[in-house]
């Protein structure tokens, strides 16, 4: 990639707020940035809405400093001939404001005039996900019908990526963007949770609903092989959060119940196989409606916090499915995020070692060198070292064959007070980071209507200084 990447991810709240002229004017004269990532359809308020952190972070310089409550859904227009083969045809987003309207078409043309390029960004999940500003009803008829189901026979939060109307439903929505719209791309971000996944957080794994155990037959996974063993490991992984007793330590006796219980390891391996498959089905359909369209894919940070995802998700496989990826790197953020991670698993499968003497080794294991876990909350990860690592890691992984766009976080929603909070400075040494150990670019992330323009002059001072 020789052209220059500075974008930045934004949804319509933000160009309904403050009008599309403005908000291009702003992010392009004062940011620097050419390329707009747009969110188009989500039930997630980060993606569409306005700040979901404000009563932590209080609101940014610009926009409107009032909570905003997104009802969520499509907010493009209808294009009823790209959805005849999918029952999931009403899902427009009904929220007032953009009523009638069409974000594409409002921003494509005036994005174009001022030779920005425009990516819509999408994302799994679309609408139940914590720490996500979910929408609090989904108003889709039927949606229902097409849920995940656990092993227990319960009817899960999410559409289940295997029913051949919900996957569908997602190859009708990426050509009617590709089709209906002169965008440059899609970028795509894929966050479902697998059957271990939900394990090591508390919940039931899946999906065993009747599309997932017909594929699951045809993977060469025996279903109700399967089933015992979620059943024995569900069993397992509640006892460890309940304190009870293991004679040989809670790893051993975790790690006992899973290799006796192979079934579970076929069904993970078949999982996490079919949720790739998605990926290369969306970048070989973009690729058909048109082949000078790029397919970025936006990789969740979880892929290199935790020792099992960073084993199954290796980059270099991506070099078959994506034009370009962007490393999920919000620095200030990422302590918070590495110490859920890793508390969910010192409360079940490491639950004997203390997290602060497993800290470093953990560091040692996953490739980083931050501060000590008593100390990470506050001081989140370092742009030297975080952001230019991962964007040296990805780098090498890759074999230098695709272009890396780092992910810089700018006001990512935090969690607590206690949480670090974000800086010009860190911005400015993010962008640094970024460029000097490789980046083609960088992305500022997550999402505009929630970032101070105070924060992103700092990568405006960084983008001077470099040349960019």
């Amino acid at each position: 990639m020789n052209e220059r990447f500075v974008g930045i991810q934004i949804g319509p709240a933000s160009f309904v707020d403050e009008g599309v002229d403005a908000v291009l004017d702003t992010l392009q004269e004062r940011v620097g940035v050419n390329v707009i990532l747009l969110g188009t359809v989500s039930w997630l308020g980060l993606k569409i809405g306005r700040s979901i952190s404000w009563q932590i972070d209080g609101w940014p310089d610009h926009g409107v400093p009032e909570p905003l409550e997104v009802q969520g859904g499509s907010y493009l227009a209808d294009h009823p001939e790209f959805y005849r083969n999918t029952s999931i045809t009403n899902f427009r987003a009904p929220d007032e404001a953009m009523r009638d309207r069409d974000i594409l078409e409002m921003v494509i043309p005036e994005a174009r005039a001022r030779g920005m390029k425009v990516i819509p960004e999408l994302m799994e999940p679309l609408f139940k996900y914590a720490g996500h500003g979910s929408a609090n009803t989904v108003q889709i008829p039927n949606l229902v019908q097409y849920m995940e189901v656990d092993y227990l026979g319960r009817i899960g939060g999410a559409p289940c990526l295997e029913n051949p109307y919900y996957r569908t439903w997602w190859h009708a929505l990426i050509e009617d963007h590709c089709r209906s719209y002169d965008i440059d791309g899609i970028m795509w971000c894929n966050e479902r949770r697998s059957p271990l996944d939900q394990l090591v957080t508390g919940m039931a794994p899946g999906c065993f609903c009747r599309h997932c155990l017909a594929a699951m037959s045809a993977g060469g996974v025996d279903p109700e092989a399967a089933r015992r063993a979620c059943s024995l490991l569900h069993n397992y992984f509640r006892q460890a959060r309940a304190g009870e007793h293991f004679t040989d330590g809670a790893l051993i006796t975790g790690l006992r119940v899973l290799l006796d219980n192979p079934d579970f390891l076929l069904l993970e391996r078949h999982w996490v196989r079919r949720n790739k498959d998605l990926d290369r089905e969306l970048y070989g359909l973009v690729k058909w409606c048109d082949p000078a369209l790029e397919f970025g894919l936006n990789v969740w940070n979880r892929n290199h916090f935790n020792p099992f995802r960073k084993a199954q998700w290796p980059w270099a496989e991506t070099k078959d499915y994506a034009d370009w990826v962007k490393p999920i790197t919000y620095q200030h953020q990422s302590g918070g995020i590495y110490l859920g991670e890793m508390e969910q698993l010192h409360a079940t499968l490491l639950r004997d070692l203390a997290p602060a003497e497993m800290t470093p080794i953990m560091y040692r294991i996953l490739g980083l060198d931050e501060a000590p876990w008593d100390e990470l909350m506050g001081a989140g990860m370092r742009p030297s070292s975080y952001v230019g690592g991962q964007c040296r890691a990805t780098i090498e992984a890759l074999d230098g064959e695709l272009p890396v766009l780092m992910g810089i976080g700018v006001d990512a929603p935090r969690s607590s007070p206690d949480q670090a909070a974000c800086t010009p400075e860190i911005v400015y040494e993010s962008v640094h980071a970024a460029y000097s150990n490789g980046a083609a670019g960088v992305i500022y992330s997550p999402n505009y209507a929630s970032m101070k323009l105070t924060n992103l002059d700092g990568g405006a001072r960084a983008l001077a200084e470099l040349g960019i």
